[in-house]
């Protein structure tokens, strides 16, 4: 009744106060009713509802500026901004984003769906601010898992050097400093939160400033003599030693304290970090007990809560048991990962091995090089991560792991195409910055036994591994070909042909898909599993390159920089004579959508494929 009339941006801001919690109890109900046919990310958003509907009363859109970290709890603002009936696309091909996407709708401020960017991107958007005179709101939405990533530190050091409103919230669904305060919080929070507070220290300062040369020195003196104090009794001093304005914390569930607490916050000429106490999860008790099953939710029954469907094994599953099973063989192994441990699978590995398991929280930087220093101490370490999570690592891949030739491996799950997460969780760029680094050894796995191969021969190597595996299920086919890994040695599957079918990890199924669509055809095709996209196996393409009027390089990665590219352009240093045609993405970022549909818009499809392969012999 409420939710239907929210039908464009600021509509909102009509209801009374007494419509806000019956509507929060709505959008709650289409959310976990829509997501339980998709998949999406529920937990994270269940959360933010009254937070969501507070600032929303709060600002003007579009021309005020919200700007949300990660970008997956961006649900109820969405819906908010006259997207309720395309919500029921969430996530589909040609639906709208499950992140925000400026693209979709001007009431998003800022491309999101990596974690840590919100204070810098609000920075930018309050310094563009002030050089054009403007008098927008800006609000920066960071929870307190994206505040352990170093950019974060990064914006906050640099958000204290603004002398005009800057709204940082600070969105805490842990509540550790509330618990770890108790009531004094709650006292300290009302004293700041009411303008005495903020008055009385703005007045000292300035009358301060006002007395020469004494009145700074007296300033200084109190500030040292008290300090010691606030950092144990008042929550929020790490933001007030860094000259951010601190005020809360607030129940995130409550839509008017919210409101009376922003408000105080956008009256002060500087930054402010407004702390907000959220429950991951609210109102869905499945997902209020198990906020991380609930994080990247796939379809599931809401009475129960209960995933639909028979779950198979996926290569996150391989992994999970292979590495359990080499850390007791060796003690020497360890795991590291960058908050995913569930994403990851490195569940079982960590109640098994505590000692030997390190999440480092989100800092991709700091898990290289903690793990290149591991190695160079005499461990084993494997950096469990996301493909599209390791690109913000890459200095240290190539300078402190490559540069050391240090035994790090890296398991890069999400590899290739991942479906309705989208563009900023493509893995489709790995194998091509990875290829430019020095010492660099890529794999990729035809299904779950090579995988499980494959980790057993990186652990065994003197140098930087990398695995590349996909998103999902585990390719059970091929069982029968399982050629122990010999460094730089391809896999033949099948040897004759007037066309080979040279493919990388993922693809050789697909090969196999397309060499039949081509027997159909008349077209004989030879299948041969890269398994190393670097370096690959030069001897076998130099030895029997001539054989094939047709090369066809077959990965799940970018052209630009990739597989393809490195064999197309070895062939043409050996005069390879016949034709060469590389498969692979197009150098532009794909939209989200489900796989099936996105590998034929690609044309890395069987049938797209083979249609290529048929019109070039032809």
């Amino acid at each position: 009744m409420y939710l239907e009339k929210i039908n464009k941006p600021n509509d909102v801001k009509e209801l009374s106060n007494d419509e806000l919690l019956p509507l929060a109890a709505e959008i709650r109900e289409y959310m976990i009713n829509t997501l339980s046919t998709r998949g999406g990310h529920l937990a994270s958003n269940l959360g933010v509802v009254e937070l969501t509907i507070a600032l929303h009363r709060c600002l003007e859109f579009p021309q005020d500026k919200l700007i949300w970290d990660v970008g997956h709890q961006s649900y109820t603002h969405k819906i908010l901004t006259g997207r309720r009936e395309a919500f029921k696309s969430l996530r589909s091909f040609g639906g709208i984003s499950g992140f925000p996407s400026p693209e979709e709708s001007d009431c998003d401020a800022f491309g999101a769906g990596h974690s840590s960017t919100s204070i810098a991107a609000g920075m930018g958007f309050a310094m563009a601010r002030e050089l054009s005179g403007g008098n927008e709101r800006i609000v920066s939405v960071i929870g307190d898992g994206s505040l352990t990533g170093g950019m974060a530190f990064e914006g906050l050091n640099n958000a204290s050097s603004l002398k005009k409103n800057f709204v940082i919230v600070l969105n805490d669904n842990n509540m550790s400093i509330s618990e770890n305060v108790g009531g004094l919080s709650v006292q300290l929070s009302r004293m700041r939160t009411s303008g005495w507070y903020k008055g009385l220290k703005e007045g000292v300062h300035q009358s301060l400033e006002r007395i020469p040369i004494y009145g700074e020195r007296i300033d200084a003196t109190i500030h040292r003599t008290k300090s010691g104090i606030k950092q144990l009794m008042i929550p929020g001093m790490i933001f007030e030693e860094m000259g951010l304005m601190y005020l809360g914390p607030v129940d995130g569930h409550n839509i008017g304290s919210m409101e009376r607490i922003f408000e105080e916050a956008f009256s002060y000429n500087g930054p402010v970090v407004v702390h907000v106490l959220t429950k991951k999860g609210r109102g869905f008790e499945p997902a209020e007990r198990h906020p991380s099953r609930f994080h990247g939710a796939q379809p599931f029954d809401i009475e129960r809560g209960l995933p639909l469907g028979r779950k198979e094994a996926t290569y996150t599953d391989i992994f999970s048991t292979v590495i359990k099973k080499a850390a007791e063989r060796d003690t020497k192994v360890v795991a590291i990962t960058a908050a995913m441990m569930d994403g990851t699978g490195l569940k079982r590995f960590r109640n098994r091995f505590p000692e030997r398991f390190f999440d480092v929280g989100i800092a991709e930087e700091h898990a290289v090089i903690f793990a290149a220093a591991m190695a160079r101490a005499g461990y084993r370490p494997v950096v469990a991560v996301y493909s599209s999570f390791l690109q913000r690592a890459y200095d240290q891949i190539l300078n402190d792991v490559c540069g050391q030739k240090l035994p790090v491996v890296f398991a890069i799950d999400h590899a290739g195409l991942v479906g309705s997460d989208g563009r900023t969780h493509h893995g489709i760029f790995d194998i091509s910055y990875l290829s430019s680094m020095p010492g660099m050894t890529i794999m990729a796995p035809k299904n779950k036994w090579e995988l499980s191969d494959m980790m057993k021969f990186a652990l065994s190597y003197d140098g930087p591994v990398a695995i590349r595996y996909p998103k999902g299920e585990a390719f059970t086919g091929l069982e029968e070909y399982r050629q122990s890994i010999a460094y730089q040695k391809s896999e033949i599957i099948y040897p004759d042909g007037d066309v080979l079918l040279f493919s990388l990890g993922s693809m050789v199924e697909c090969a196999c898909k397309v060499k039949k669509l081509l027997s159909d055809a008349g077209i004989s095709a030879a299948v041969v599993n890269a398994r190393f996209a670097k370096p690959f196996d030069e001897e076998y393409l130099r030895s029997n390159a001539g054989k094939f009027k047709l090369i066809v390089t077959m990965e799940e990665n970018v052209l630009s920089g990739g597989f393809g590219q490195k064999v197309k352009l070895f062939l043409s240093d050996i005069n390879y004579s016949g034709k060469v045609m590389t498969i692979a993405l197009e150098d532009s970022f794909v939209e989200h959508g489900d796989l099936d549909s996105l590998k034929e818009k690609c044309g890395i499809d069987d049938q797209s494929i083979a249609a290529k392969i048929r019109k070039a012999v032809s």
